[in-house]
């Protein structure tokens, strides 16, 4: 079977992290990528669940925005989860 090369962009600190990780398991880039692929063909689906990070919804972006708009304008407000 012919070869083809697949070429990404990621983060070097991400791709340092993946090639350490998956070494520890006995696995490079390359094994680890082919495996998703196959898997992905065969079931006809990602091999894993993919979810929404809460931190970069609407809501939250609007609450982060709110919540820096108080502390530069009265110094914020302490979170109801800290005791004073």
């Amino acid at each position: 079977m012919a070869k083809s090369t697949i070429s990404i962009r990621v983060d070097e600190d991400l791709k340092k992290e993946t090639e350490k990780t998956l070494d520890s398991m006995g696995l490079n880039i390359t094994t680890a990528f082919t495996i998703f692929a196959k898997t992905l063909v065969k079931e006809q689906r990602f091999p894993f669940e993919i979810t929404a990070d809460p931190f970069y919804g609407k809501e939250n972006q609007a609450y982060l925005k709110r919540a820096i708009k108080d502390l530069e304008d009265n110094g914020g407000n302490a979170h109801e989860l800290i005791n004073d």
